[in-house]
């Protein structure tokens, strides 16, 4: 078939519109023979070979000029003068690309003239039909499809899938084949196509319903067992895909896959002792098995059992295609214990697969956090040359990289480059709100943390950032207070929000109350922005003893902190008592 028309198929199938590039001179004059060859048998059963091979000359070289709809015109007339199918076929997936149903429609019936039960014709014809929600003609084929072919019926829907979804046709599929599926009550591939579609309208109830009807017909299908497993773990009901993956894997005990979805259920679900067992049961044939191990070894650093971890993983290491991954958790490992140099050590061993990229920034960080900031500089320059592909993340860790150095309008102007790429990623949305309020553009900040908020109104991290800015930077106090009000609510635990709620208090005059929240903060974190904020409060009280010596205990530790010499500039050097 011409290198063409597979192009074609290709990009219609992803809806794309671009254009194939052009052919070698090697690959048309490879094209040319092979037109000969189709070329030459239609000679044989046409009369009129010499117009024939005229068209499909043109054809070829309308191909290789990109003048698609000529050359479609071309493959259309010559179909209509020989019998070979073929040749219809390549006008079929031309009109196709071309998006042109008019002229695909009439090349499908000039191929199924010619071979009326040629499948590959039948599945055009049907997506055509759905396409252009011609229901009578999409339950015709649907029915020769079945009929002609009922062991391929449910494959060659799913192959349509992805384009229903993309056309909007996914109801209309489903409400001509639950017409069909009342035509012919004994054919599960037909209900459990319409679960699936049912899945895909949002429908959870309508799928389960489905897939149950076709576990009626055929009690230990393993595909519809599967996704009765997946349906309700969509319900959230762990307990019943549990018991439906169970029965699956007890059926196909060698489906690698099918144990992996067991098992992150019973991960999901916190039946640990029960996922190890599997994976011990495997490992017991196969001591070396990388799932098995890797899987517990996940569970082990789930449980905190961490130098157990260490162990399962150090076993993946002679293992080159588990070296990568057991390396960077070895070093997530060391990070738990706080050995950060050790933690770098084990990344720098990750230099290929899926982890690489993640150790590399991991590593960045952890060298920011010690202020190494040479060495930061050095290795996000190696970045952007390893991980081209990467440019957005690797921009976005810059600019971190120049927030920790206080260059923040530079950091500012990175941050945007990536929005300019990526308006609505939440994550560097909230990176250039923090900056933003470095270089006092409070609205960009508001901005960026209320486009957040549209989109997921609970963000906990936006309602806390924007209620303490407002806080600390406006007297737009009431304004605040709602976004902080429901912050704690959603996270009433966590430290950053008590202090953002207790700092509230004193604003508006509540000192007493601020100190309770201010307390039970710097409690749970004792962090130096909360130790400035808890010591000017104690300060205001009058309590100025317990203040310095909240203040003191911090600067020994963080001498050059920014809250701190902030607070030591206004209540210190002046000597006030």
């Amino acid at each position: 078939m011409n290198k063409w028309i597979h192009i074609a198929i290709l990009f219609c199938l992803a809806g794309c519109a671009a254009t194939p590039e052009k052919t070698s001179k090697t690959e048309t004059e490879t094209e040319l023979e092979s037109e000969a060859v189709l070329t030459s048998e239609a000679n044989r059963s046409s009369a009129i070979d010499e117009e024939v091979l005229y068209l499909l000359m043109a054809a070829e070289l309308a191909m290789q000029r990109n003048q698609y709809y000529l050359a479609q015109d071309a493959y259309l007339q010559a179909a209509k003068r020989v019998d070979d199918p073929r040749v219809a076929e390549k006008a079929v997936k031309l009109g196709l690309y071309l998006k042109d149903e008019k002229r695909t429609k009439e090349a499908l019936d000039v191929w199924l003239s010619k071979d009326s039960k040629n499948l590959g014709a039948r599945k055009f014809a049907t997506l055509l039909a759905i396409k252009s929600a011609d229901r009578e003609a999409t339950l015709e084929n649907l029915r020769i499809m079945l009929t002609e072919d009922p062991a391929g019926f449910e494959s060659g829907l799913m192959e349509m899938l992805k384009l229903l979804e993309k056309e909007g046709r996914i109801q209309f599929t489903y409400d001509v084949l639950d017409e069909l599926g009342k035509e012919r009550p004994d054919q599960v591939s037909v209900f459990f196509i319409e679960a699936i579609l049912a899945s895909m309208m949002g429908n959870n109830d309508l799928a389960q319903e489905k897939v149950n009807h076709v576990l009626l017909l055929q009690p230990d299908w393993n595909k519809a067992i599967i996704l009765q497993a997946q349906l309700a773990v969509r319900a959230g009901d762990l307990p019943k895909a549990r018991k439906f993956l169970e029965k699956a894997v007890k059926q196909a005990p060698d489906d690698v896959q099918l144990r992996k979805m067991l098992l992150e259920v019973l991960v999901s679900s916190g039946s640990f002792e029960d996922a190890i067992r599997i994976c011990q049961n495997v490992l017991e044939d196969k001591p070396d098995d990388g799932d098995s191990l890797f899987t517990i070894a996940l569970i082990q650093i789930q449980l905190n059992q961490l130098d157990k971890a260490e162990t399962t993983l150090e076993r993946l290491l002679g293992n080159p295609e588990w070296a990568g991954q057991a390396s960077f958790y070895l070093g997530r490992l060391e990070l738990e214990r706080h050995h950060p140099e050790k933690a770098i050590a084990w990344f720098d061993k990750v230099e290929e697969g899926n982890y690489a990229f993640e150790a590399d920034l991991t590593s960045i960080s952890i060298l920011m956090n010690l202020k190494r900031m040479k060495d930061v500089e050095v290795r996000i320059g190696r970045l952007e040359s390893k991980y081209p592909d990467q440019k957005n993340r690797i921009l976005v860790m810059k600019a971190e990289y120049l927030n920790q150095i206080k260059r923040y309008q530079d950091a500012f102007d990175l941050l945007t480059l990536v929005l300019n790429d990526e308006p609505d990623n939440r994550d560097v949305l909230y990176a250039r709100a923090l900056v933003a309020e470095r270089i006092n553009k409070l609205d960009v900040l508001e901005s960026d943390l209320r486009k957040i908020l549209q989109k997921k109104p609970d963000d906990v991290g936006a309602l806390n950032a924007l209620g303490y800015t407002l806080t600390d930077k406006t007297n737009r106090y009431d304004e605040a207070e709602t976004y902080l009000d429901q912050a704690i609510k959603l996270q009433p635990e966590e430290a950053v929000i008590i202090d953002s709620y207790g700092w509230l208090q004193f604003k508006k005059g509540k000192p007493e109350l601020a100190l309770e929240y201010l307390r039970k903060a710097f409690a749970k974190a004792p962090e130096n922005e909360i130790a400035s904020h808890v010591a000017e409060v104690l300060w205001s009280l009058g309590n100025i003893k317990e203040a310095k010596e909240i203040f003191e205990n911090a600067f020994k530790k963080s001498p050059e902190d920014e809250y701190l010499l902030e607070f030591k500039k206004r209540f210190l050097s002046s000597d006030k008592k």
